[in-house]
């Protein structure tokens, strides 16, 4: 399987630490919003807004949650928020917004059952006269071109997050055991190649460090590798990835846009993993492992990890051990880095709230009045944290302990980019800087597959891939070009010809009014 939404949230937060963002709102910028911003709100009933966040509930919350409604006490309005932990969300998120639970505010991202939901019409619609009287901060505030990121079917349902940042992918490396072994510097795929066989024929047999714990696939390898090639998704759903190689001009026809798999590029990786998974790289039970590899990373089991600015955590975790030293490569500095979308987190508005009215209120406060939108994301000024007149914040160690930036979902969904962390280490500025001059958004970003009217085709070429990708990206079986054959073909057989009709049919139309 993909990485667990977790680690992808983690993702996330880290590169808003570690990177440097595009700022909508500027660090001096203060916002300070009164009942009387919100004219056009009825206010004079009291209103409790249930929000429903993903994730584990951090230890202050309560406190934040205390303060949060002390700020809204002026607007009659109060906050109760429910976490539905990661080991929980993936059955409860449907059944919140579809079982009489009163829900107003509600975390969605692409990867959180935003389109499925919104399919099922679960998400209140936020036409521009609705943004305009009763969230004006958004409405002056949010990035206007962000708004495309959430409109589907010509409804806009969500608030997508504020910050264009980059999303490049990373190949962290043990570099103690690269300079113990006479590796030198990691510079290009053929480089780490050459250190995760070196490792697993010199290093492995000694310690027993794999050169990479994998665990369940190696999509994110993968992603490290296409990026050579420059190479954006048109679609990314469950493995049934559609992508298309990009120059940076020019907007991808639905001819140069197909499964991942029918590429020759993923066809030359596969052939990659194999040799390594023969070498010895990971573990022959790699399918069924339960430890991420970042977490063996960490814990020293693995010689490296492929991820992105959250590699760094696991980097520092490794580097407690006296001797161990890490470095992060950026294994494809001559090629592009791609841009996170606004829409990879988000907040909606239910469907059901009985409220959309306040419930919108309490989203536009959130997100843009300077106090509240930063007791959400990096918690009590004082205890979690100090800032400078910069607008650089200092974690305490009760702030790492009990309430860690940008821990609560919603915080990926309201940020700003107007934050960064004081005193970030020189190797990770220095990564930033070298992405921000290769920045490259994706073209096709607010191009959203409607996949109604092939819902069961689609289903029965994920069950296709979920079959064989896994082994494929870790390079288990015993011929790549017939697994792959078979694979395709299966995919076909199932009904991807029809997915492709559909697909192409409404990216043509989308197409059209570029």
């Amino acid at each position: 399987m993909k990485k667990l939404a977790a680690l992808i949230l983690a993702l996330c937060l880290m590169l808003s630490m570690c990177v440097s963002a595009s700022a909508v709102l500027p660090p001096e910028l203060v916002i300070t919003a009164t009942p009387e911003t919100y004219a056009n709100t009825n206010l004079k009933k009291d209103y409790t807004v249930n929000m429903y966040l993903i994730g584990d509930k951090p230890n202050d919350w309560p406190r934040v949650e205390a303060l949060i409604n002390d700020y809204l006490e002026p607007f009659n309005t109060k906050l109760a928020t429910t976490f539905m932990s990661w080991s929980d969300y993936q059955t409860m998120y449907s059944l919140v917004l579809s079982g009489g639970e009163q829900v107003d505010l509600i975390f969605t991202a692409p990867w959180c059952y935003m389109y499925t939901e919104a399919s099922k019409g679960s998400f209140f619609e936020l036409n521009e006269d609705f943004i305009n009287k009763y969230m004006p901060l958004a409405a002056q505030y949010q990035a206007k071109e962000s708004w495309d990121e959430t409109t589907l079917a010509g409804k806009t349902i969500a608030v997508p997050s504020n910050v264009a940042q980059p999303m490049g992918k990373i190949a962290a490396i043990r570099q103690d055991l690269a300079d113990k072994h006479g590796i030198g510097e990691v510079k290009s795929w053929a480089d780490y190649k050459n250190f995760m066989l070196t490792i697993a024929e010199k290093e492995t047999p000694e310690s027993g460090i794999y050169a990479l714990a994998a665990a369940g696939d190696n999509n994110e390898m993968w992603d490290v590798y296409r990026q050579q090639y420059d190479t954006m998704l048109a679609l990314d759903s469950s493995y049934m990835d559609f992508m298309y190689k990009y120059d940076g001009k020019t907007l991808p026809t639905k001819d140069d846009i197909k499964l991942v798999y029918e590429f020759d590029e993923f066809r030359a990786y596969a052939k990659d993993m194999k040799e390594m998974a023969d070498a010895g790289c990971w573990s022959r039970s790699a399918l069924t492992n339960t430890i991420t590899d970042d977490d063996a990373f960490g814990n020293l089991q693995g010689a490296s990890i492929c991820w992105n600015a959250s590699v760094f955590t696991y980097m520092k975790q490794a580097e407690k051990t006296e001797g161990v030293y890490c470095t992060a490569c950026d294994i494809i500095n001559d090629h592009f880095v791609g841009a996170e979308a606004y829409s990879n987190n988000d907040m909606a508005i239910a469907a059901g709230s009985a409220n959309p009215e306040r419930a919108a209120m309490v989203l536009d406060l959130l997100k843009f009045d300077t106090y509240l939108n930063r007791l959400i994301l990096i918690g009590i000024e004082g205890e979690h944290y100090t800032i400078n007149d910069k607008g650089e914040y200092t974690l305490t160690d009760k702030g790492r302990a009990d309430y860690a930036p940008m821990v609560v979902s919603a915080s990926w969904a309201i940020k700003n980019g107007n934050l960064t962390e004081a005193g970030a280490p020189e190797r990770e500025k220095a990564l930033g800087d070298a992405w921000q001059a290769r920045v490259m958004s994706n073209p096709t970003i607010t191009f959203v597959f409607d996949d109604s009217k092939v819902a069961s085709y689609v289903s029965a070429v994920q069950s296709v891939l979920q079959e064989y990708v896994p082994m494929i990206e870790l390079g288990l079986v015993n011929d790549v070009d017939a697994t792959m054959d078979e694979m395709i073909k299966k995919c076909y057989d199932s009904g991807l010809q029809k997915v492709y009709d559909e697909f192409y049919a409404q990216y043509d139309a989308w197409y059209a009014t570029r």
